[in-house]
């Protein structure tokens, strides 16, 4: 009995060694693009933020970032970096294509990568903080800013094992280096032509700190790329067009009201504020600012009824410049409005709005000039009294059958004697 259990056992143990391995899953891995013409802002932030999540929650083994970015705002690239060093599955920032580059705000995003990899003819650098124009900070506050971000990009670095001495002459004096330079200094874990050929070389390879064994050398790769719509947000959260959005759509449903039935200065009008209402949610505003540009187009629009030689409009004028310079006061540096812009468009309004007030002096001063040639023959309807309304008129008038004019009553003018009409029924 004990005998014929052990060939049991031994045919049992032979079946299992001799059967074919359990096929396992193939590795999925999620590359999201980050095109070469799209900076670090608030709504590629939050392109990169929802891609990531979706690699974690299906189910994908990594994500892959494909950099090439001049770089961007510093609150929008701190959003991409955290939320790289919260994800649970590996993420690997790849800067490529050849020519490709990881500058300025780029540069976290790419030590934030438990793998940081580049492409041959890349480059990786020149990260100072800047202003909104491009200039260097002021002496007091470039020195706290670049104090913070030195510290900031060093620790990313020590954290993955990286050179940590690079990344911070890469802040403090804009240094860059090519991908092959990168390799041999140990500024990033790997060069490769492709991503395919990246994940193959990277088969085995342990990250640091949180310590991923990557098997990644089969993986499918499904690639994503920016939609149209996110592009076409990337376009309009320029501060300087939600402005100008902002106030043609007021002019648009403005000019709607006081001239109901045209409907396409409506329609244009609430596209226009609609979307400058969506890149108002996107960017930090000032409610100041709003106040401010809502108060100068009522100052202007009263000026046109009520005569003060052009007081209100000059003061409409100012409350608009003003109000559209603090309109993105509390945005991150690159996104505050022009200066020259500002004054351009409130000069040609200003202008514009002179011709206007003009005009309707004119027309408000300008004697009436109505005589028997210039009535005889029109259409008109009979209201209260027997009062006839014609050409946005009340008149005096009797019919020329002598019968009583009823409410109502469409009548044509015979003549006019002073300024009594003589009317008869249509």
């Amino acid at each position: 009995m004990k005998i014929a259990c052990l060939r049991a056992l031994l045919l049992f143990g032979a079946f299992l060694a001799l059967s074919p391995p359990a096929i396992a899953a193939t590795p999925r891995v999620l590359a999201i693009h980050f095109d070469k013409d799209m900076e670090v802002d608030p709504v590629t932030a939050g392109y990169v933020d929802h891609q990531l999540s979706v690699a974690q929650n299906d189910g994908y083994s990594a994500a892959v970032i494909l950099l090439d970015t001049p770089g961007g705002d510093l609150t929008s690239m701190r959003k991409i970096f955290q939320k790289e060093l919260a994800l649970k599955i590996p993420v690997i920032v790849y800067v490529s294509p050849a020519g490709a580059r990881a500058g300025s705000a780029g540069l976290w995003i790419s030590e934030a990568g438990d793998v940081l990899a580049m492409a041959p003819q890349t480059e990786i650098g020149a990260s100072t903080p800047i202003d909104s124009s491009g200039q260097n900070l002021g002496s007091d506050l470039r020195h706290k800013v670049i104090n913070d971000a030195a510290a900031s990009i060093k620790s990313l670095a020590s954290a993955h094992g990286r050179n940590t001495t690079f990344p911070v002459l890469a802040v403090r004096k804009a240094a860059s280096i090519p991908s092959d330079v990168a390799l041999k200094r140990h500024v990033i874990d790997a060069v490769a032509p492709t991503l395919p050929a990246l994940l193959k070389q990277l088969d085995g390879y342990k990250t640091k700190p949180k310590g991923f064994v990557l098997h990644l050398g089969n993986a499918e790769i499904k690639e994503v790329h920016a939609g149209f719509f996110t592009r076409l947000l990337d376009t309009l959260i320029n501060p300087n067009i939600l402005s100008l959005l902002f106030l043609a759509g007021l002019a648009g449903i403005g000019y709607e009201i006081f001239h109901p039935g045209v409907v396409l200065p409506g329609a244009l009008g609430a596209v226009a504020l609609i979307t400058a209402l969506y890149g108002f949610t996107v960017l930090p505003i000032s409610w100041a600012g709003i106040t401010l540009m809502l108060l100068g187009i009522v100052l202007m629009v009263v000026d046109l009824h009520v005569p003060t030689h052009g007081a209100l409009t000059l003061a409409g004028l100012v409350c608009l410049a003003v109000g559209s310079i603090m309109l993105f006061q509390n945005a991150p540096s690159p996104y505050h409005t022009s200066t020259p812009l500002v004054v351009g468009v409130a000069v040609g309004l200003g202008a514009l709005w002179s011709f206007a007030i003009t005009k309707a002096w004119q027309v408000r001063h300008k004697p009436a000039s109505v005589g028997p040639e210039l009535i005889a023959g029109t259409m008109g309807e009979v209201r209260r009294d027997g009062l006839v309304f014609v050409n946005g008129e009340l008149w005096k008038a009797r019919a020329t059958d002598g019968e009583l004019l009823k409410p109502g009553e469409r009548v044509k003018v015979e003549s006019l004697d002073g300024v009594v009409l003589t009317v008869s029924h249509v």
